[in-house]
């Protein structure tokens, strides 16, 4: 495992994030407190969930109701210094207009509830979860810049969001002398690497942590696709996940046949190969394994320290 700074910060964390946007939903209780276990064992220090995580993801509920947060925090009773913890806000958490978004409202309501379900009297990065212009930003990191100094958050950060949107955030926190925003959450793998034109020049040049999410875009670098009509049913394409079905055209499989050859040359499986080349690649603090059993986070540990020759990374450049 290896360990880096979260962007400016002192905070050192593991380059492999345990996500958790299964535990509730596709993963009972028993299997994700497991996973809890086995990551720390790995060497693991760094672990995402978000209060919205659970069945709330599913259409038929439609608001979070709080299950990973309620398992993870199960899962650290008595290692809670073990874990660096990042959660997030801002989805609907009720039926109720005021119990969603990005007003100091919801916000100061929100951590505290986020609080008792994580069993811990702090949250280490807590962060917005999608940019939402349509609420006043300088009302929502003044609510951020309140919870640090309460002591119930130590640093903050955003997900799902562009260069131009963190760097106007940041500009606000820099104006109002508030604690700037550490870190971002954000999409990058081999098929979707939008990032690279902007996000990540932002992010190196202000020092500004990167955790990125779906290395394996949402399972098709895994090699378990072999072609657009091979959707198994119980798989994420077979139970109806809208996100993965845009990686499903031939120019994308034409890559991933190409990704499989190298991936066998290099001695290691499509989903090492994946997520070890997020890894290696500049700017990125860590990147985020969303483990629904314990071989997919065990897997994912073996190639933590895998360090890329330039060979390796033109190669892999050359995928087109």
């Amino acid at each position: 495992m290896q360990y880096r700074r979260l962007g400016n910060t002192g905070l050192e964390v593991s380059n492999l994030c345990l996500g958790t946007m299964a535990f509730g939903r596709w993963s009972d209780e028993k299997t994700s407190l497991d996973i809890i276990s086995q990551s720390i064992d790995l060497g693991i220090n760094f672990v995402d969930t978000a209060d919205f995580y659970g069945k709330g993801q599913d259409w038929e509920v439609k608001v979070g109701t709080g299950e990973s947060e309620t398992i993870l925090g199960k899962g650290l009773k008595g290692r809670r210094d073990k874990m660096v913890i990042c959660t997030k806000f801002g989805f609907p958490m009720s039926t109720d207009q005021n119990h969603s978004g990005y007003s100091k409202a919801h916000i100061l309501r929100e951590v505290d509830e986020q609080l008792k379900r994580l069993d811990t009297d702090y949250i280490d990065l807590y962060m917005i979860h999608r940019f939402n212009p349509s609420y006043p930003a300088e009302e929502t990191l003044r609510a951020l810049e309140d919870l640090v100094r309460m002591g119930k958050v130590r640093y903050t950060g955003s997900a799902n969001i562009s260069a131009w949107q963190m760097a106007k955030l940041n500009g606000i926190c820099d104006r109002l002398h508030f604690e700037k925003l550490c870190a971002v959450q954000v999409q990058y793998n081999l098929l979707s690497r939008e990032i690279e034109q902007e996000m990540l020049p932002y992010c190196i040049s202000e020092g500004v942590g990167v955790m990125v999410y779906s290395p394996l875009a949402r399972g098709v670098l895994s090699g378990r696709y072999n072609s657009i009509d091979d959707i198994q049913p119980d798989s994420r394409a077979g139970r109806g996940e809208a996100l993965i079905r845009k990686y499903f055209t031939p120019q994308y499989f034409a890559m991933l046949n190409q990704y499989k050859e190298l991936a066998q040359k290099y001695g290691i499986t499509m989903a090492q190969l994946a997520t070890s080349w997020v890894f290696n690649q500049k700017g990125v603090t860590s990147a985020l394994v969303g483990a629904s059993k314990p071989y997919h986070i065990e897997d994912a540990a073996k190639v933590a320290d895998l360090v890329w020759t330039q060979e390796m990374l033109d190669e892999v450049a050359a995928v087109k």
